[in-house]
C-alpha cells in the first residue's frame, strides 16, 4: 500500500486533510482528489491528522488503519463547565494510604497519557515506574544528600527554599521527598532530542490528571527532580537507557483524604496585543 490511499467514490474533494497536513506531504490532484507530493513516505510525521479530519472516512493512512481509529464520540466530550470544575477541583496529592496502586491501573494511565502531544509527533516519551518502597526510600536519601551539599556548597540557593528546614524534618523521620507515596512514575526521554523536555512535561501533566478520574491521585516531585537533575549520585541509581534522562517525576498513590472544596487562585496576569 501507498502512503495513503483515498477512496474517490467517497472523497467530496473538499482539501481539508491537505490544509490539515502540518508536514504538507498532500497535494491536490487536477481532479482534486489528494495525493502524496514527492517524499511524502520521508516527511510525513504518522500523526494521523489526515485520518482524523477527514469527515467521510476517505483517506486510509498505511500506518493509522481507519479500523484502529473509532469515530469521534462527542457526546463523550465535557462542555467548558466540566473542565473548569475539573481543573479546580484537581489537587496535589501529599497525603497516601498504605496502599501500593495495581499496575494495571497504572499501565491504563501511561496508556492515556500518551496521547499528549509531543512536538512533531516525536513520541519520545518512554515511562519508568518505581513501586518498590525500599528503592524509593534509597532514592530519598539521595536526595537528602543533595540537599546537604546545597546548604554547604550552594547556602544562598538552599535558604531561598528553606532546606535547612527541610532536612531537619527529614532527619525527624517525616518523609519529606516523596511524601509516603508507594509510587514514583518518572518520564523519559532521549536527553538529545529537542522535542524530550516539554514532551515528557506535558505527558506527565496528562498523567496526573487522568489519575484523578481513576480514584488516584499525584504530586510533582519537586525535590528530587531538582536532584535528578544535578546529582550524579542519584542519576546513577535510575532505571533509564543509557542516553535518556528524567525530565518530569510524579509521585502517585490512592489519596488518604477527600477534598469537599474549590480553593481560589490569583487572577490571570494578561498582556494583550491585540489589533
Amino acid at each position: 500500500m501507498d502512503l495513503f490511499h483515498v477512496n474517490r467514490d467517497t472523497c467530496n474533494r473538499d482539501g481539508i486533510c491537505a490544509a490539515c497536513c502540518p508536514a504538507r506531504i498532500i497535494a491536490l490532484s487536477s481532479e482534486g482528489y489528494p495525493e502524496p507530493v514527492e517524499e511524502a513516505d520521508q516527511l510525513c510525521i504518522r500523526c494521523g491528522q489526515c485520518v482524523a479530519v477527514c469527515p467521510t472516512a476517505s483517506l486510509a493512512h498505511r500506518d493509522m488503519p481507519l479500523e484502529q481509529c473509532p469515530s469521534l464520540d462527542r457526546d463523550k466530550l465535557p462542555t467548558q463547565e466540566h473542565v473548569e470544575h475539573f481543573f479546580r477541583a484537581r489537587r496535589s496529592i501529599r497525603a497516601y494510604k498504605d496502599k501500593t496502586p495495581d499496575p494495571e491501573r497504572i499501565q491504563r494511565l501511561i496508556e492515556m497519557a500518551r496521547y499528549a502531544p509531543t512536538g512533531h509527533n516525536s513520541q519520545c516519551v518512554e515511562w519508568a515506574v518505581l513501586g518498590d518502597r525500599g528503592e524509593l526510600q534509597h532514592l530519598a536519601g539521595h536526595v537528602a544528600d543533595w540537599m546537604r551539599w546545597m546548604i554547604q556548597n550552594m547556602p544562598q540557593m538552599a535558604s531561598a527554599v528553606h532546606m535547612d528546614k527541610t532536612i531537619a524534618r527529614w532527619e525527624d523521620g517525616e518523609d519529606v521527598i516523596f511524601r509516603g507515596a508507594p509510587m514514583l512514575i518518572l518520564a523519559h526521554a532521549n536527553k538529545d532530542l529537542p522535542p524530550a523536555p516539554a514532551a515528557c512535561t506535558i505527558a506527565t501533566a496528562y498523567l496526573e490528571l487522568a489519575a484523578t478520574t481513576m480514584g488516584l491521585g499525584g504530586c510533582w516531585a519537586g525535590y528530587f527532580m531538582a536532584a535528578a537533575g544535578n546529582y550524579q549520585p542519584l542519576q546513577e541509581e535510575l532505571p533509564l537507557p543509557q542516553g535518556n534522562k528524567c525530565f518530569a517525576a510524579m509521585m502517585i498513590g490512592h489519596p488518604r483524604y477527600s477534598y469537599h472544596r474549590l480553593p481560589l487562585r490569583k487572577p490571570p496576569s494578561i498582556t494583550w496585543r491585540m489589533p
